[in-house]
This record gives structure tokens, sequence and C-alpha cells, in this order.
């Protein structure tokens, strides 16, 4: 899908909990062509010291409606700023952008791993995967009780896997914890996204389980286009650009030391 910048309408804010809420927009172009993984670039506006554009993964798509929405955590001024927008005014946004995941087929099963705000694009791919005929399983961890948002969401799209380092809810520990990402469990492929310890650790459960895993990197991206070079990872090819070569990428063609 061609690249667009759009002033697009907001038609809800929902706040989820504290710190997170989702923003909800409509587009007059079909939004179905935003592969799971892809994201945003949007625009706060009248934030002087946020003049940079911040990404947002795409969380999810209603192609009936033509809107997608968008999972927002409050850590600075400008989500902040967004935080504060009200529907009926509109959001600047550059989509798509970056790579999404790789797609399972009929009969797959799969492991989508998200860890605090890295839940961001799991729901879109837990939903698309669905409708490829896939068996979507669903592990998502945070802090505590009160930091799990959208589990009612998610339990349409697949069987759901809870921990909390707490142990306020589901399995006490951090995601790596869970008996599912065990080598007694068989997975086609692990999807992760979320804080690079967290997706590191997966990737080494993944290769343990002898299981194809892609994480979504979330280095600071400034421009989208790869042109500013803040975001640069390093690959087994090279430096790369995680706004244009990912943000998905596969484990195997990461230079972690896991």
């Amino acid at each position: 899908m061609k690249k667009q910048v759009n002033d697009l309408l907001i038609t809800d804010i929902r706040r989820l909990n504290h710190d997170n809420f989702l923003i909800e927009l409509k587009s007059e172009s079909p939004v179905g062509a935003i592969h799971p993984g892809q994201f945003v670039n949007v625009k706060a506006e009248n934030t002087p010291s946020a003049f940079l554009r911040r990404p947002l993964s795409v969380h999810d798509i209603n192609e009936d409606a033509n809107t997608f929405s968008l999972l927002v955590k409050v850590v600075g001024e400008g989500t902040k700023k967004l935080s504060e927008l009200k529907p009926g005014e509109t959001l600047s946004v550059v989509y798509p952008l970056g790579n999404g995941f790789k797609m399972p087929s009929k009969g797959d099963r799969i492991l989508l791993v998200g860890g605090g705000v890295g839940i961001a694009p799991m729901m879109h791919m837990a939903r698309e995967s669905v409708k490829n005929g896939a068996e979507v399983h669903i592990l998502l961890g945070a802090r505590s009780i009160t930091d799990h948002i959208l589990l009612d969401e998610f339990k349409q799209f697949g069987t759901i896997h809870i921990t909390t380092d707490d142990g306020t809810l589901g399995t006490k520990g951090f995601v790596v914890n869970h008996a599912v990402l065990s080598a007694n469990q068989s997975f086609d492929r692990i999807h992760c996204c979320g804080p690079e310890p967290m997706m590191k650790a997966v990737a080494r459960k993944a290769r343990e389980m002898n299981t194809e895993c892609e994480v979504s990197l979330e280095n600071m991206m400034a421009c989208g286009f790869g042109v500013c070079l803040c975001c640069v990872t390093k690959t087994t090819e090279g430096n790369k650009c995680v706004c244009t070569e990912g943000p998905v990428f596969n484990i195997n063609d990461l230079e972690w030391q896991i």
C-alpha cells in the first residue's frame, strides 16, 4: 500500500487504565492493506518539546467501518497531548510504515507474545491469523493485574495465557516463566513485541524450542523513512533501519547476544 499523509478523523478515544488509551481513526481510503506489525507516525500538535512525530503500531482494524485503532501509553508530553484529543478532531498520520509479521497458513499453530504496551500490534495479528485458519495462542505479560488491558477482546481470537510480575493474575513472573514457552510445546512460529530484554528472553526460549521467531523492535524512530538513521540496528547483513527494514525481524537476522 502506498504511503499516505492524511488528517484522519478521530471517531473514539477510550481510556483503558491509568496510562493506556485507544484512539480510533477513520480513513477515506481502504485500511485493509495495512499489514499486522506495520506502524504509523502521528503528529502531536502544539507541543514545542515534542515536535517529532510519534511511531505507533496499528492495534486493530475494522474494514467494514474503514477505521483503525492505535494503542497509546502516556510516557511523555507528546503522548500526553494525544491522550487529550477528542472525538471529532483530526490527527495527522503517515501510514502505513515498515514491514509486518509473516502471516501464518491454514492449520499453523502460532504464539503471539506481548509485554506491556508491546501488545499493541498483536490484536491485528491475531484477527488476521484467525482469518487465515491458524490456531492462535496469545501470551500477555504485565507488572500487575491493573496493568493488563483488553483481555476480553484478545479472547475472541485465541487461547489466552497471562503472567504478572507480582502474581496478581495468571502465572507469577515474566512471560518466559509461563509453561506455554517450554520444550514440550510445539508452535510453527512465535511473534513477539515488548521491552528488548523480554524479547531477547523469548528469543532464547524459541531457540530452545527449535521454533521460528519474529520480534518487533521498538527502537527510537524519528522520521519513519530511513533518513534520520536514529533507529539503526545491527543485523547479520550489516546495519539496517528499523523503520524501513523492520520493525519486524526474524531473530536469526539480528546480532543479538542471546
